[in-house]
């Protein structure tokens, strides 16, 4: 009994670890630290706009329709997804390129919306209110750049056939970061409207 014993070993399941790709945890980091930025940036507007010597302005339509621009940007990136789960790699191109265009498209209607604010004497320095709309709505034009930098690389993935059902890492990246993008311009906008 006491050989049976002996030659009986406990044998431990390993625990499983908590594991995460490398580069959605970088994608993740930098996120956060994009919410932290606005978020400092939302509070500061607050307590300047209760200082006084705030100058109402109307906010330009056009940051209206570049809104509508951005929301169906993320139902095209949301179609690329599908697309690549399926191994349907002409709509997953397609759908990216879309993307893509819609973003340049945003951009192109946020430089408008300057143009429209400084036809209405807004301008950079003079009107703190003028001042936080530019430094919002450029910090997100700068962070949309860097989200059309993503869409490149993930649209030349596409044509080497690295994005696929079963290597969707990539794109998942790429799409979480847009729609990201997409939900702070929407959470900057209501913002702006609301405390304006």
């Amino acid at each position: 009994m006491s050989e049976l014993v002996n030659d009986i070993s406990i044998v431990e399941e390993p625990q499983e670890t908590l594991s995460m790709n490398p580069r959605k945890f970088i994608m993740w980091l930098f996120v956060v630290s994009i919410i932290m930025l606005f978020a400092a940036m939302t509070s500061a507007y607050l307590v300047r706009r209760a200082e006084g010597n705030w100058l109402e302005y109307d906010i330009p339509s056009i940051f209206s329709y570049s809104t509508i621009v951005l929301v169906v940007s993320s139902l095209t990136m949301h179609w690329a997804y599908l697309a690549a789960k399926k191994d349907n790699f002409t709509g997953l191109r397609i759908a990216i390129t879309i993307t893509f265009v819609l973003g340049a498209v945003f951009l192109y209607m946020q430089f408008q919306g300057w143009v429209d604010l400084v036809n209405e004497n807004v301008f950079f320095v003079g009107n703190p209110a003028g001042s936080f709309m530019y430094i919002f709505t450029g910090l997100h034009g700068f962070h949309l750049i860097s989200g059309l930098v993503v869409l490149i690389f993930a649209l030349v993935a596409s044509f080497r056939f690295r994005i696929h059902a079963k290597s969707l890492n990539q794109l998942e990246i790429a799409a979480t970061y847009w729609h990201f993008l997409d939900i702070l311009w929407l959470y900057l906008f209501f913002f702006l409207v609301y405390f304006h």
